[in-house]
């Protein structure tokens, strides 16, 4: 368990030091990924205010039913990507949330550059 422990320790440090150089607001919203061992989660953060512009999820909405791997994170990204086109917004920053760039979290970065949305 000191491991398992271990690991979720030091992924918390480099969150919190991502978290510390970068910030989001209306124009350049901030793209939080959470990944979990059965479902994946977008969401774009205004963080001046304290909002959530737009979020996608396995969990729910358009993307029910896709499972966290790299197609359909992919997919879940040209969606919020989307979602953000509607609301006005051309850059954003990625937050990877202390994961490494790999994998389900860059398929997503890739998803949401395709639909037109420069980080």
């Amino acid at each position: 368990m000191k491991r398992l422990e271990w690991k979720e320790t030091r992924r918390h440090r480099r969150k919190m030091r991502i978290r510390r150089k970068i910030r989001g607001d209306e124009k350049r919203p901030r793209i939080s990924v959470y990944r979990s061992n059965r479902h994946f989660y977008l969401q774009a953060i205004d963080d001046t205010r304290g909002h959530t512009l737009a979020a996608v999820s396995t969990l729910a909405g358009e993307g029910k039913g896709l499972k966290p791997c790299c197609e359909d994170s992919a997919k879940l990204g040209k969606q919020l990507g989307a979602k953000l086109k509607a609301a006005g917004v051309e850059t954003a920053v990625y937050d990877r949330n202390g994961r490494l760039y790999h994998g389900v979290v860059q398929a997503a970065a890739e998803g949401i550059r395709e639909a037109g949305i420069r980080m």
